[in-house]
C-alpha cells in the first residue's frame, strides 16, 4: 500500500530523503558531484511530492519554476528496498499533474550520464532528450528531457 503526498522541501521526511540522495549521487557522479550539487539546493523548490510506502517515506521529487509555462523537475529519487515497484513514476506523474494545475505546459529535467535507472525512467514516462539548457548547456556529462504537459480532463 502506497501514498503520495504534496508538500514543501521543509519537510522532515523530504529533507531525509535528499539527504541519502545526496549520498548516492557523490559516489555515481564522482568527481562531477560538486559541479551538479550546486544546482540542487532546496531554496528555490516550493513544490515536493513524498511517496510512503506502509506509512514509511521511500521517495520523493520536487518541482521548481524554470522560467514562465516551464517546470524543472529536481530531487527525484527511491530508496534502494522500494526500487522496481513503480514509485518513481508515480511521483513523476503527481509532479506533472501539479505542474499543469500551476498553469505550466511543459516540464524539463538533467540527469547524468551514469543514471542508467533515471534515464530508463524518464524515457519510459514520456520524456525525449533535448538540447541541454541553461547551466548544463555544454556538458557532456549530462543529458536533458523535456515533456509536453497534457491537459487534464
Amino acid at each position: 500500500m502506497f501514498s503520495l503526498i504534496r508538500t514543501s522541501p521543509g519537510d522532515p521526511a523530504f529533507k531525509l530523503l535528499v539527504k541519502l540522495l545526496d549520498e548516492e549521487l557523490a559516489v555515481t557522479d564522482g568527481e562531477d558531484h560538486a559541479f551538479y550539487d550546486q544546482f540542487n539546493k532546496l531554496d528555490k523548490i516550493k513544490h515536493a511530492v513524498i511517496i510512503y510506502e506502509e506509512g514509511e517515506s521511500v521517495g520523493c521529487g520536487a518541482i521548481k519554476e524554470f522560467q514562465p509555462g516551464i517546470m524543472e523537475v529536481k530531487r527525484m529519487f527511491t530508496q534502494r528496498q522500494s526500487r522496481g515497484k513503480g514509485y518513481a513514476s508515480k511521483v513523476l506523474k503527481e509532479l506533472e499533474n501539479w505542474a499543469g494545475e500551476l498553469d505550466h505546459k511543459k516540464c524539463i529535467l538533467e540527469t547524468g550520464i551514469n543514471q542508467h535507472e533515471a534515464i530508463a525512467l524518464y524515457k519510459k514516462n514520456g520524456y525525449q532528450l533535448i538540447a541541454n539548457y541553461g547551466q548544463y548547456a555544454g556538458v557532456k556529462k549530462s543529458f536533458c528531457f523535456g515533456k509536453t504537459l497534457t491537459k487534464q480532463i
